[in-house]
């Protein structure tokens, strides 16, 4: 985008959304979801019978996502089928529903321009939300009062007060939810989990991990530009904004979203989410209180949001976390948790223990292996098999609530350029 016209539009959306004081977020309608909107669960599927599930926003990874699930079936890992894909833009439509009827030969597979219209079936007994991140908390609290159990892509939410609004459906309903994250269910996670819950590294003290990449075009530069795709019979362009509010139309925007602050989190939430996620599932811990972050352009200054980001986060448990990104170096922190008695490594597909100094007489290192998964797959079947047995999703609501604390206090820290503190009891950020 030509920096004339990013300034226009930045000036104009920021106008729009009533951008105030430093570390002030652009204002987000929270989830508005009538309290007699709730529909009909659809039965469960029996043992035999397929899984029937809806794709909202099948772009790049939601189209990705409907390849995985066919394959899945084939594969013979689970009985599942893609019955309905929804978005508002008729090219992205069009491809996914030619994917999804091609890979499943004798299904039908039905498009529709309004998500509400896929909700409204009364056969589809789970929803994949793929959309933008603005769209999240919307799309999943519609389809959580429409009966469906809800895969959500990560960050959960956009806003911290979304997240509030939506944690409070999910638990009041029955459905079954989750967020995706790609390394939750990496066996190396789960043997560290292990290890720390039998005192193995004593009490953990602090931990660190990043996400880091790098590219020549700049982040998100590599997301392809439709010049087919406007405001018109290709593209309900108002519907696109939704909870976000009204903006004038932008092809960069619409293609590029994530690398704008009133869109999108930026790398925390497209990036760090999948480092925090499981960092905070291995360890167990307890809620956020205090977070503090910075952020940088330091080489694509194009982009509003920041390249470049360190963050620390102090939890009730009286735990501390590091956690670096950036998308202009790909090497990044050494993943590891910081224990009393040892200290567990990350960065490799394993988990590896080796004791503190003066416990080296007490305590031997030890090198789990651990058998590589995919762990994109992994995720999906874990929600498939929790709808057929009503168990609690391993990306469960309250651990992705957790998540978007650290984000959305990080991005407030970031503009506003002061740590943000969380009150659990109230469910509320304040600054420091």
């Amino acid at each position: 985008m030509p920096n004339s016209s990013r300034r226009h539009f930045l000036k104009t959306t920021a106008a729009a959304a009533g951008i105030a004081s430093a570390g002030k977020l652009p204002a987000v309608e929270p989830p508005l979801v009538p309290s007699n909107s709730a529909g009909k669960p659809a039965p469960l599927p029996g043992p035999d019978e397929p899984i029937r599930i809806g794709i909202i926003g099948p772009g790049g990874m939601g189209t990705a996502h409907c390849h995985a699930i066919m394959g899945l079936n084939k594969n013979a890992r689970e009985k599942v089928e893609i019955v309905a894909v929804a978005d508002v833009c008729k090219p992205r439509l069009d491809n996914a529903h030619k994917v999804c009827s091609e890979g499943q030969p004798g299904i039908t597979v039905t498009p529709y321009r309004n998500y509400k219209d896929l909700l409204a079936r009364e056969d589809i007994h789970g929803v994949l939300i793929a959309s933008p991140e603005h769209w999240h908390a919307q799309h999943a609290a519609d389809a959580i009062h429409a009966g469906k159990d809800v895969y959500c892509e990560k960050p959960m939410t956009l806003r911290l007060e979304q997240a509030v609004n939506l944690r409070k459906i999910v638990k009041d309903s029955d459905r079954v939810f989750t967020v995706g994250t790609q390394h939750i269910t990496q066996n190396k996670y789960h043997a560290a989990r292990k290890l720390i819950r039998e005192g193995a590294i004593g009490k953990p003290v602090s931990s660190q991990t990043s996400y880091c990449r790098n590219s020549k075009d700049g982040e998100w530069n590599y997301y392809g530009i439709d010049p087919t795709v406007v405001p018109g019979p290709n593209l309900d362009w108002a519907e696109w904004c939704g909870p976000a509010g009204q903006a004038p139309f932008d092809t960069l925007v619409y293609h590029r979203w994530r690398r704008y602050r009133h869109w999108s989190t930026g790398i925390i939430g497209d990036l760090l989410v999948h480092q925090m996620t499981p960092m905070l599932f291995t360890l167990e811990l307890g809620w956020p209180t205090r977070v503090v972050a910075q952020g940088e352009h330091m080489i694509d200054m194009d982009m509003e949001n920041h390249d470049q980001v360190h963050m620390a986060i102090e939890f009730e448990d009286k735990h501390h976390m590091q956690i670096l990104g950036s998308t202009c170096n790909e090497y990044g922190l050494e993943k590891m948790i910081r224990g009393y008695k040892g200290n567990i490594f990350l960065n490799s597909g394993n988990c590896v223990l080796r004791p503190e100094r003066i416990w080296s007489d007490e305590i031997e290192e030890q090198v789990v292996q651990c058998e590589p998964v995919s762990d994109h797959d992994e995720m999906r079947l874990n929600w498939l098999n929790c709808i057929r047995t009503r168990e609690e999703p391993i990306g469960n609501v309250d651990l992705a609530t957790k998540v978007i604390v650290g984000v959305d206090l990080a991005t407030r820290s970031m503009w506003g350029g002061r740590a943000f503190w969380f009150d659990k009891d109230r469910m509320w950020a304040s600054p420091a």
